[in-house]
């Protein structure tokens, strides 16, 4: 029998990123406590661009972390075009409140998204609700909760009970590697990205995310700032790719490292066009990371016990959709739906995974399969990549209907989210 001092036990979220952040804030207003550790001894706003889904962003506004705060880290997109090689379009389509959308996307800096979650989630849960320098490390399932091993920044090491424990510890989750510790190795498929901000001046609509090139060797950009009144320049966003054999692994040892203009530029030499010049804007960054495309095999279930995963831990998947972080801050909403269902049991955990573990394992193959850069794909096939008319290539009808099978697939359909209901009722608060 559990007494009332151990039903105050809080819930323990491992790691302070996007989707323990998120996560966090839910069961705050779910009336849930909890702590989360984080194992950096300070947070910094770390990282590069990327985009919020208008599924995600409507999950933020129910957070109460609405446009007016949103518009302080990034602007609201308004189209997703693919260009090729050479510079004519391949398909373009509206995105946000000018698709139809009930609420916007939003490209943003990763770094400052999770500094204002942070912000705000010590505002509302308290100074001690986030625990910097501590690392979860391994957990145990008890009869009638979860023990957290945690290690912090100064080598000691103790166990934290809860009730739950939530792994948002990203792509080298400890709490996966337990759960599943036969887990295949992080599989990269060839692809290597480059990425940087420079000063620009926004390209097509002004707020526009580009894919130019081909499946396997493009480049992405899109503004994560308004322009600046003075100069009239915003931060463009970019990521340069290009895929390579992959049957040696990767050699280069660090995952994310910086990396100097020579090392890659030469991909793009001639990049140039009357609204783009792709060298100029590669010159224009201060500092360039290089990274694998890299994501994870799917595992069979998120949940051990009182124990699950979420956000990258349970799902990291290739950057091709700009649903990751969406799909992290989905993660904490759909769970925290079935927290305020089932109360903060086993059976919250297991609902939360047969509501998700599924479909979105199957997103993450499809983003391997190139996501929404498949429409590159069948331009590369069919024609070598060189065109007039795009149209006598893939037809209006084709393009439109690949596109809506993938937002099927990330969640993010229009008439489907817009008439969903909310995913935490207003007010909603969880059983005891």
């Amino acid at each position: 029998m559990t007494d009332s001092s151990q039903d105050q036990r809080p819930i323990l979220i491992a790691g302070g990123g996007i989707g323990g952040m998120s996560l966090a804030l839910t069961l705050h207003q779910i009336g849930v406590p909890c702590i989360v550790f984080e194992a950096v001894p300070q947070l910094q706003p770390l990282g590069v661009g990327i985009n919020l889904q208008p599924n995600a962003v409507r999950e933020l506004y129910d957070l109460g972390i609405d446009e007016r705060l949103l518009d302080t880290i990034g602007i609201q997109a308004r189209e997703w075009a693919l260009v090729g090689r050479n510079g004519n379009d391949v398909y373009a389509e509206p995105r946000g409140l000018l698709a139809g959308y009930r609420w916007p996307q939003y490209s943003v800096h990763r770094g400052q998204l999770q500094m204002l979650l942070y912000r705000t989630a010590l505002e509302r849960l308290g100074p001690d609700a986030v625990r910097l320098g501590q690392r979860v490390s391994g957990y145990r399932n008890d009869a009638d909760g979860v023990t957290a091993f945690v290690e912090q920044a100064d080598g000691q090491r103790r166990e934290v009970q809860g009730r739950l424990l939530v792994a948002a510890d990203g792509l080298h989750s400890a709490i996966r590697a337990q759960m599943h510790p036969d887990q295949p190795p992080i599989q990269w498929g060839g692809a290597i990205l480059w990425r940087g901000t420079t000063p620009g001046v926004p390209i097509r609509t002004g707020a526009s995310f580009v894919g130019v090139g081909s499946l396997r060797h493009r480049v992405v950009l899109y503004p994560i700032s308004p322009p600046d009144a003075a100069t009239g320049l915003a931060t463009i966003n970019w990521i340069a790719e290009i895929t390579v054999d992959n049957s040696k692994g990767w050699t280069q040892g660090d995952w994310n490292r910086r990396v100097k203009l020579e090392d890659f530029a030469h991909h793009f030499d001639g990049w140039n066009y009357s609204w783009l010049d792709v060298p100029a804007m590669l010159r224009g960054a201060k500092e360039v990371f290089e990274y694998p495309m890299i994501d994870r095999d799917p595992v069979p279930t998120w949940v051990d016990g009182r124990v699950a995963l979420l956000g990258d831990a349970a799902h990291v998947m290739y950057p091709v959709g700009s649903n990751g972080a969406s799909q992290a801050i989905v993660d904490a909403r759909v769970l925290g739906a079935s927290i305020v269902e089932r109360g903060m049991t086993p059976q919250a955990l297991q609902a939360y995974d047969e509501r998700l573990c599924a479909d979105i394992s199957a997103l993450v193959l499809r983003n391997r399969g190139a996501g929404p850069f498949g429409i590159l794909g069948l331009v590369d096939d069919r024609c070598g990549g060189v065109f007039d008319n795009i149209d006598d290539v893939i037809p209006p009808e084709e393009r439109n209907a690949f596109m809506a099978r993938y937002k099927q697939a990330a969640g993010f359909a229009i008439d489907a989210l817009n008439q969903a209901p909310p995913t935490i009722a207003p007010g909603a608060k969880a059983k005891a």
